[in-house]
C-alpha cells in the first residue's frame, strides 16, 4: 500500500460564481446561472478550512474577477495563512489591479493562442486577447509576476513556441502547459505527437508541465480498481450556492452538492463524507477520469509514481516562481498568520470576523 503523506485536505476549489463573461470551447460552466459567494458563509467556511489542514484556496469560478467581494476575500485568506490562487481571463482585470495588488501568490493569466484571432475563437469570440496584453503590461508595472496558463488542445498546441518566444522569454515569467480534459462532451483528446512535445516543453527554463499528466494520459486515466484520484480527500471543492461537492464539481451531475449550514468542518468530517471517500475515484463515471484540477492534488497525496513524476516539475516551478527566501516567507506566513495569531481558528466568528461583518453591513 502506498504511503500516505497528508491526513486532510491540502487545497480548496472555491467557486465564487459560475457566471463568465467568456464563452471558451473546451468549458461549459459559462452556461450555468449562478448565485455569488456570501462573505458571512465565506468567512464562516475559511476558518473551518483552516481547521481541516487545507493550505492552498483557489478562487475560481466561472470568471473570479466579476465577484466585487475578491480582493477582500483574498486578504483575508493570506492574512489566515492560506496560499492564494486566481485564474483570470484578464477582461476585469485593468479595471481590478490595484486592488488585487499583492494579494494572490499564484495569480494566473489566461492565453491559448499566439493570435488574437485564434484566441478569441477558443474564447467563444470574446476579445481576450486584447485585454491579455494590456493587463499584463499592467502587472509587471505594478511588479506583480503572473503565470501564463496555457490549455493545450489538439488546435493551438503549435502555437505553444510563439507564445514562449514572445512573452516567457522576455519577462522572466513561467509558462503553465496545462493540457485539456475531457468531461461531459466538452474538451478533446490529445494524441500521443502532441503529449510528446509537451514532453519536450517540461525540460525547457520556466516552463511548468507536470508529466505526472501525462503519463496518466497514456495510461488510460484514471482506474476504479486502482484509482489515482482523491478528490474528496485532498479537495474541498464548494460552489457558490455554499454547497460542498461530492466527489467533485466535474461529477456533479452523478455526485452530491451538501448545504454547508454553519459547519464545513463537522459535515467535511462526517460519516456520508467519509463513506465517500473511501469510494473516491472508484465511481463508475472516475473511469478514463483526467481533470487536472484533482488529479494535481492526488498525485500528492501519497508516495507513487506518479508522486515522483508530478514532484520533479513542482519543485522546478518552486524554484522559480519564489526561490528560497519567498518559499520560507510562504510557509512562516502559513505557520503564524497575521488574523489574532489564528484566534480565526475557533469555531464561532470571533472578534477579526464580526468586525468586518459589521462594516459590509
Amino acid at each position: 500500500m502506498p504511503w500516505r503523506l497528508a491526513r486532510g485536505p491540502v487545497l480548496c476549489n472555491y467557486y465564487l460564481t459560475y457566471r463568465c463573461n467568456a464563452a471558451c470551447t473546451f468549458c461549459d460552466i459559462w452556461e450555468k446561472p449562478s448565485p455569488y459567494v456570501t462573505r458571512e458563509a465565506f468567512l464562516q467556511n475559511l476558518q473551518a478550512l483552516r481547521r481541516l489542514g487545507v493550505k492552498i484556496i483557489d478562487f475560481t469560478g466561472g470568471e473570479p474577477l466579476l465577484h466585487r467581494d475578491l480582493p477582500f476575500f483574498l486578504q483575508t485568506a493570506q492574512e489566515m495563512g492560506f496560499i492564494t490562487t486566481v485564474t483570470t481571463n484578464t477582461l476585469l482585470y485593468p479595471k481590478r489591479a490595484h486592488d488585487l495588488r499583492g494579494k494572490v501568490d499564484m495569480l494566473h493569466f489566461s492565453l491559448d493562442a499566439a493570435t488574437p484571432e485564434h484566441h478569441n475563437a477558443l474564447r467563444g469570440g470574446v476579445p481576450c486577447f486584447e485585454f491579455f496584453e494590456k493587463s499584463l503590461d499592467l502587472a509587471l508595472s505594478l511588479g506583480e509576476k503572473p503565470d501564463i496558463l496555457f490549455t493545450v488542445t489538439p488546435e493551438n498546441w503549435q502555437d505553444i513556441e510563439s507564445v514562449y518566444e514572445r512573452y516567457i522569454r522576455p519577462t522572466g515569467l513561467i509558462l503553465i502547459l496545462n493540457p485539456v480534459f475531457s468531461y461531459r462532451q466538452v474538451g478533446a483528446e490529445l494524441s500521443e505527437e502532441v503529449l510528446q512535445a509537451l514532453g519536450d516543453w517540461a525540460r525547457k527554463p520556466r516552463v511548468y508541465v507536470n508529466e505526472a499528466f501525462l503519463s496518466l494520459r497514456r495510461e488510460g486515466g484514471n482506474d476504479p480498481f486502482r484509482p489515482v484520484c482523491r478528490a474528496i480527500s485532498a479537495v474541498v471543492v464548494i460552489s457558490p450556492a455554499n454547497e460542498l461537492l461530492l466527489p467533485c464539481y466535474h461529477a456533479a451531475e452523478h455526485g452530491l452538492a451538501l448545504p454547508i449550514q454553519g459547519d464545513l468542518e463537522a459535515l467535511w468530517r462526517g460519516e456520508v463524507v467519509q463513506h465517500l471517500r473511501k469510494l473516491e475515484g472508484r465511481f463508475s463515471f472516475c473511469a478514463g477520469c483526467t481533470i487536472n484540477c484533482y488529479m494535481e492534488p492526488s498525485f500528492g497525496w501519497e508516495i507513487s509514481r506518479y508522486f515522483w513524476l508530478a514532484g520533479r516539475a513542482r519543485w522546478r516551478y518552486i524554484r522559480e516562481k519564489w526561490g528560497l527566501w519567498g518559499t520560507l516567507k510562504l510557509i512562516g506566513r502559513h505557520l503564524r498568520p497575521t488574523h489574532q495569531r489564528c484566534r480565526a481558528q475557533n469555531a464561532s466568528l470571533n472578534e477579526p470576523f464580526t468586525r468586518v461583518l459589521t462594516e459590509s453591513g
